[in-house]
């Protein structure tokens, strides 16, 4: 889950402060990672599409992810771009180079007509790459990621055949832990699967040291809401405030994974600081979905008292 910063749902992310998490790129702010729950390796299938691709024969997704390129997260970041072009549907990518040199981005990647590069002059942490990155996209939908996780192979298939059926604005699913020996351990977050309105979500986050609801790399939701709650203006944490675009739309959970969060050495939610500011971006990204909710309801209302 990071791209070389921090990621954008990691570990500690998913634990209740304080907590060490696993997940970010390498610069800037990490996130957390689910916390250990039964192993799961494989998906039952009747949680798998049906039908696994899009009758769009073009892209309406954007994946973004943001990395310095550390040597010793380059292999992770062809891992997570082999897990894309595993998906059964289109996409298109856009990867945020936080200051590092575009020479050093692995050749699988360079060679994709499907990723485009967006070379920042000097590094500015991992919220701002990734909100930089934000103004790149041109597709309907967005995806966050991190440089050193990956997808299921059904990930994009199927959250983008619920939102398309459904016409809800994003669409969320479990998330595994990664480990070094090729097993996953799944996280259940704390929302319920099934379909929950704007701001429902948050009722499963009672207060910031609790469990985040929903991993944030588990969202596929429509680029507007994602560009109203982006990656918040936090040096960690930051993807917590991407979770508020359940605030803004009603959406769906589905029980299956989509997401795989990587466990290794060089995660920055693992690092001893990481928790010295943990509580305060929790507090942080709390109180900016509640807000975004409440702005959000207020303005509904009045518009349908003005009807």
């Amino acid at each position: 889950m990071e791209p070389g910063f921090s990621g954008a749902g990691r570990a500690a992310a998913y634990r209740p402060a304080p907590v060490r998490h696993c997940s970010c790129i390498g610069a800037g702010a990490p996130q957390g990672r689910p916390p250990i729950a039964p192993a799961a390796r494989t998906v039952p299938t009747e949680a798998r599409p049906e039908k696994p691709l899009s009758p769009h024969p073009h892209s309406k997704i954007t994946v973004v992810i943001a990395t310095q390129l550390r040597p010793e997260r380059l292999a992770f970041l062809a891992a997570m771009h082999a897990s894309l072009c595993r998906q059964s549907v289109p996409w298109e990518a856009v990867v945020a180079l936080d200051g590092a040199d575009p020479t050093r981005l692995p050749a699988s990647l360079a060679a994709d007509p499907r990723i485009r590069t967006l070379a920042l002059p000097r590094p500015v942490g991992a919220a701002c790459a990734r909100n930089f990155a934000l103004n790149e996209v041109r597709t309907d939908y967005v995806q966050w990621a991190d440089d050193d996780d990956e997808f299921t192979d059904w990930a994009m298939a199927l959250r983008l055949r619920t939102l398309e059926e459904t016409g809800v604005g994003w669409c969320a699913g479990y998330s595994q832990d990664l480990h070094a020996d090729g097993s996953t351990t799944l996280w259940r977050c704390p929302t319920p699967p099934g379909r929950h309105e704007a701001g429902d979500v948050w009722r499963y986050w009672k207060d910031p040291a609790d469990t985040i609801p929903l991993g944030p790399t588990t969202l596929l939701a429509r680029t507007d809401l994602v560009r109203a709650a982006p990656m918040g203006g936090l040096v960690q944490g930051e993807d917590y405030c991407a979770l508020a675009i359940t605030c803004l739309a009603p959406g769906i959970l589905l029980p299956v994974p989509v997401y795989r969060y990587r466990k290794h050495a060089a995660q920055m939610t693992s690092q001893d600081s990481y928790d010295e500011l943990e509580g305060k971006a929790r507090v942080f990204a709390h109180r900016f979905g509640a807000s975004l909710h409440a702005a959000a309801r207020a303005l509904r209302d009045s518009a349908s008292s003005a009807a």
